[in-house]
């Protein structure tokens, strides 16, 4: 089949659009395939793996775009409807607007700002960090693939401004009021949080604002913040801010199990904490001593109902006991169970968001007599072999690098977890798909009724019916936020999930239906 390419020169294009561009264009009559895409030597390497190359391509530098569509149409035609994908997307008002070119042009027509977000490709993320830090601009870095070295470099440069840097691969915060990436409308209140898991963040901010619980600030720092190279430089200055910060009262420090060193710093800097901190280490075990003032928690969940008890005065374990939500939840499904084959006794985990995949391992590790294998496991030995085949219990963080290479991330697009449900649901051995529903600026506009629609073409599919499949999620968000969580609920209900109050609780029920 024929493929057609356009070059445009120095348009620059953010990688979401053109990844979004791209999957409508295959949705298009006339298009087989498609991708638009910069003319990085990467991109180029991509669409010769994909089978999309052309010597055309090859003129293409990095700061063109690149349009490829293999079709039988009229090139001219098809190219252009491609290409009207990606104007459609800018307003008139947008049009209208007055675009700054720099850092320091927008600084120059918009002097009270205080704040950059940084979304290019992570080869050239660097030098326009520095370049907004030098402006005197806090920075969150969304971007990944920033080396660590530079990550380094910039964090120190930003302390030596006064400055937060938070990144790369910062995807959350909360500064004042607004949100920065993917982020949850959450009420504004006394809480602030320090993470370097984005949707660990996002998980306990939304169980805190279901309880009617406000965040003061909340600062994403990225996932290697706390390495032992690191050395949790935005970490620790995050914690100061949140402790001179006269608005919060509480602090609440979430992240995966750091390096040995990076724990006993941490802990030091708490020991004379003048207010109440909740800490979560995913899986991590607590330590011999702590400060009255910290209290040590395993799980997103229990960090946020013991956040909750600490600041309402509460009973800690009465608040956190799981025993009273989960029943009837468990007792609706134990009539479920006894519908499996003999050969249904897997769960399929398929993650939009990483640390609610590796919170569900750390559930997982005291649950299940047989190993949970993942692309992001919780020990080297629990790699799974082959992401495109699950075998035993699996559970695939979909936003890790090896699946977002070429296409969106899946809080933004669907479609490759809509594959592997579809995939999975035909392996005789599955018994539970459980997923994450994430809501939230940012995010997907209407994920549940996407999934929804598709959950309920696989379980009306003939070869489904040999075998009862269970449908299993969790929601993070809130009602303020544009999707809504009660609306996501009920759609998902109406399509047969079995929705959970949070990613733990849906963690422990898929186990409880998989254990004899």
């Amino acid at each position: 089949m024929p493929i057609f390419t356009r070059i445009l020169k120095n348009q620059y294009h953010d990688s979401v659009a053109l990844m979004l561009a791209t999957r409508e264009s295959k949705h298009l009559v006339e298009i087989t395939d498609a991708a638009l895409m910069m003319g990085t030597e990467v991109n180029k390497t991509l669409l010769k793996q994909g089978g999309l190359y052309s010597p055309e391509a090859e003129s293409a530098l990095a700061n063109d775009l690149i349009i490829v569509i293999k079709s039988e149409g009229d090139a001219a035609r098809v190219l252009d409807q491609a290409q009207a994908l990606l104007s459609a997307e800018r307003t008139q008002d947008e049009r209208a607007s007055t675009k700054a070119s720099t850092f320091r042009s927008a600084l120059r027509a918009r002097p009270q700002f205080n704040t950059a977000v940084i979304s290019i490709a992570g080869a050239y993320a660097p030098r326009e960090a520095r370049e907004a830090l030098a402006g005197g601009l806090n920075v969150l870095l969304f971007s990944d693939n920033v080396s660590l070295q530079d990550e380094i470099n910039l964090k120190k440069f930003a302390l030596s401004r006064g400055l937060l840097l938070m990144g790369p691969g910062a995807g959350t915060a909360i500064i004042n009021g607004v949100g920065l990436g993917f982020a949850n409308a959450v009420p504004h209140g006394e809480i602030g949080i320090v993470s370097a898991a984005g949707t660990g963040l996002q998980e306990v901010s939304t169980l805190l604002a279901r309880q009617g619980l406000g965040i003061s600030q909340a600062v994403g720092t990225g996932g290697r913040d706390l390495s032992k190279a690191v050395g949790g430089l935005m970490f620790m200055a995050a914690i100061d801010a949140l402790q001179a910060d006269p608005t919060t009262c509480m602090i609440v420090l979430i992240s995966k199990p750091p390096d040995a060193e990076s724990v006993d710093h941490l802990f030091k800097k708490l020991s004379n904490s003048q207010k109440p901190v909740v800490l979560c280490l995913l899986g991590a075990d607590p330590p011999a001593q702590m400060n009255p003032n910290l209290y040590f928690t395993r799980t997103l969940e229990e960090c946020a109902c013991t956040a909750q008890a600490v600041f309402t005065s509460s009973n800690i374990d009465e608040m956190c006991n799981n025993e009273s939500g989960d029943k009837p939840v468990r007792e609706k499904l134990a009539n479920i169970k006894g519908n499996f084959k003999v050969d249904q006794r897997y769960i399929r985990a398929l993650y939009s968001g990483g640390t609610l995949c590796y919170e569900a391992q750390v559930i997982w590790q005291d649950e299940l007599a047989d190993p949970v294998l993942s692309n992001a496991p919780l020990f080297a030995d629990l790699l799974i072999p082959d992401i495109s085949t699950c075998s035993g219990h699996s559970a695939l963080d979909l936003g890790e690098e090896e699946f977002t290479v070429g296409r969106p991330h899946p809080m933004i697009d669907n479609e490759l977890r809509i594959e592997r449900m579809t995939q999975e649901a035909a392996d005789p051995r599955t018994a539970v798909i459980l997923f994450d529903v994430v809501l939230g600026y940012g995010a997907h506009p209407h994920p549940a009724e996407e999934l929804a629609q598709a959950i309920t073409r696989i379980m009306e599919n003939e070869s489904q019916k040999e075998h009862s499949i269970v449908f299993l999620c969790s929601i993070t968000g809130t009602q303020a936020d544009p999707q809504g969580y009660e609306q996501s609920k009920a759609v998902l209900q109406n399509a047969g999930v079995i929705v959970c109050s949070s990613n733990a609780q849906a963690a422990r029920m898929a186990a409880f239906l998989v254990k004899a």
